[in-house]
């Protein structure tokens, strides 16, 4: 008998001797453990800890019980001491397969150095190039669909068009409706004569879209690069510009539309147009439309000669967010710099430029409309227009912001039966995962202070994207609580269980909408039915978080009203879905910006806001 054997014999004979096992009836379902299953599967513990836990009228859902690791026992038990042992990261790949983690896959090997006609791929996705393009003369290399609608797109182009002469590049459609992208130029177009590179549709639609452009068009001699739709209606995510056409020369850049519609994506250009000459650049709309948009140049233009660069429309009718311009034009000659309309939005952020035209010899920098109005640092005195300067929140005074879709939030009263209504989107858009056993869980790191160790476990490099999204996840559980609040984040579904008995006690429920059928629909309200009798009650809400493994962030509410209700078609009026809403009745704590004022019109305190409980999401209610 090997150690793997022993250690579960040991776990067998603990179970068998301390607890009330039953092994009748047909196969394990949503609340027995049958012959036909073995019961010392992590499913079949979760199981039992809800018998255990849970009073015997709250029902199983099958919904809740679906998330349990698929791991078998014996892998269970492996994997556990592995990670007791700090050494689950030896055996990573192993762990995230059978474990149905979210892990980027690898990067299948590939290269095209060598090809000497023009490419032409109808459809592609998950390859690594490291060479491709590269010292091509003339012709045209285009991509039409690549790793479009993915679930998870991972791709790198290591050399991209280098050294290449009169040479066209094309992506027409570059991780579009993506669920998880990460995408990699290392260096793009570097060192080109003439040309051009095209991508019309980049990370369009996509949901955690992170693009990185390293090195991009340095030290290019006449060649255009066009991004018509950049991360348009983008999910969170991050997109970077290490170093954008350094030491270029006479080479035209234009974004027609950056991060249009997106929803909390931030942005980082390091370098762009340093040191280049008689560069032409635009961005006809940057961050249009958006919502928390996070973006920082840090050295824009610096250095450069006769170059022109404009903004014509930047963060128009954006919600808060955070911008930043380290340094722009600074140390130029004969720069043109002009931003036509800065920042018209429907609330404040905040941003800062420190260095705006700084040492700028004989250029035009000026400002059409600014309507931040919070700080310029050290920009140049001579020089720099503003035509208008502004702190309206928005030309039209409504505080109405229409990147809220309809039908996010809405007023209780409209949980009346008849009542048509929208609803939103409430697809899940993460990755598939499932919760790990507890046993692993508690063995696994989970702090700021050992994220180098985390990042270790699963195989993300500091600088990955993966590194990010987990450190966004661990940042956000190790928030403090807002005040009246109560939170932890939790990995097992025992975690979740002992939560929301904690705040609630042994008789709970829990609850979420039954599928997506009607989603971004008109919908027609069934019977509704309230819990508790409709009467104020308490919730733990519990909301997923982007990790490896299934996380989520769970929450006292304290004063809400939940509703159960038949979701009807307008047409037919047959029942399509049934919607789990949860109605919050103290907003008085909320922030002003939250979006359900952006969509509702009023404040803090002055309304009740309800949603729905979107798939995969769930509440917690305490039994009738």
């Amino acid at each position: 008998m090997n150690n793997i054997e022993a250690t579960l014999f040991l776990c067998f004979f603990c179970i068998f001797s301390s607890s009330n096992v039953h092994f009748a009836g047909a196969k394990q379902t949503a609340g027995n453990i049958t012959p036909s299953e073995n019961p010392f599967t992590p499913k079949a513990s979760l199981i039992r800890y809800w018998n255990n836990h849970i009073n015997g009228d709250s029902p199983k859902p099958s919904f809740f019980l679906s998330k349990a690791s698929p791991l078998t026992a014996v892998d269970s038990t492996r994997f556990a001491s592995l990670a007791s042992n700090h050494a689950l990261n030896t055996h990573h790949s192993d762990f995230c397969s059978a474990a149905k983690l979210f892990c980027f896959p690898e990067l299948a090997a590939h290269s095209l150095e060598k090809h000497g006609d023009d490419v032409n791929f109808a459809a592609y996705s998950g390859k690594n190039f490291t060479n491709y393009g590269s010292d091509r003369l003339s012709g045209a290399d285009s991509f039409k669909n690549y790793s479009g609608g993915d679930n998870i797109a991972v791709d790198s182009f290591r050399r991209y068009s280098r050294n290449s002469a009169g040479h066209d590049d094309g992506f027409t459609n570059y991780a579009g409706e993506v669920n998880v992208a990460d995408q990699s130029f290392t260096t793009y177009a570097t060192g080109t004569t003439g040309g051009s590179g095209e991508f019309t549709n980049y990370n369009t639609d996509a949901n955690e879209p992170n693009g990185r452009f390293t090195s991009y068009s340095d030290k290019a001699n006449g060649r255009s690069q066009t991004f018509t739709t950049y991360s348009e209606n983008g999910n969170t995510g991050y997109q970077s510009f290490t170093s954008y056409s350094k030491n270029g020369n006479g080479a035209p850049n234009e974004f027609s539309g950056y991060g249009t519609g997106s929803n909390v994506v931030n942005t980082g250009f390091t370098k762009y147009g340093e040191s280049a000459n008689g560069a032409n650049d635009s961005f006809t709309s940057y961050g249009e439309n958006g919502n928390v948009p996070v973006n920082e140049f840090k050295g824009y233009g610096d250095g450069g000669n006769g170059a022109v660069y404009g903004f014509k429309n930047y963060r128009d009718q954006s919600n808060i967010g955070v911008d930043s311009f380290s340094s722009y034009a600074k140390n130029s000659n004969n720069e043109k710099v002009n931003f036509v309309n800065y920042g018209k939005s429907f609330n404040l952020g905040s941003d800062n430029f420190t260095g705006y035209g700084q040492d700028n010899v004989g250029g035009n920098v000026s400002f059409k409309t600014y309507g931040q109005g919070q700080s310029f640092k050290v920009y140049t005195k001579d020089g720099v227009v503003f035509a208008r300067y502004s702190n309206n929140v928005s030309s039209n005074g409504k505080t109405v912001n229409k990147w809220v879709e309809e039908g996010k939030f809405f007023r209780e009263a409209m949980l009346k039966e008849g009542t048509l209504m929208q609803m939103p989107d409430i697809k899940d858009k993460m990755p598939k995962r499932t919760f790990l056993p507890r046993n692993i869980v508690k063995n696994l790191p989970f702090s700021s202070s050992t994220i180098g160790e985390i990042w270790r476990v699963f195989g993300a490099g500091e600088n990955s994207s993966m590194a990010g999204i987990i450190s966004s996840a661990v940042s956000e559980c190790e928030r403090p609580a807002s005040h009246g609040e109560t939170k932890r984040c939790v990995g097992s579904a025992e975690d979740m269980i002992d939560f929301a008995t904690s705040v609630l006690g042994r008789g709970v429920v829990v609850r979420t909408t039954e599928n997506v059928v009607g989603s971004k629909k008109k919908v027609v309200i069934g019977k509704v039915n309230g819990i508790n009798g409709g009467d104020v009650t308490r919730a733990v809400s519990c909301h997923q978080s982007l990790y490896p493994y299934l996380l989520y962030y769970c929450h006292s509410v304290p004063r809400v009203r939940v509703y159960e209700t038949d979701l009807l078609d307008p047409k037919s009026l047959e029942k399509i879905n049934h919607g789990v809403a949860i109605c919050h009745i103290d907003t008085s704590a909320w922030s002003p910006s939250h979006g359900a004022f952006l969509a509702l019109g009023s404040g803090p305190g002055q309304i009740e806001v309800c949603h729905w409980i979107f798939e995969n999401d769930m509440t917690w209610n305490i039994i009738d």
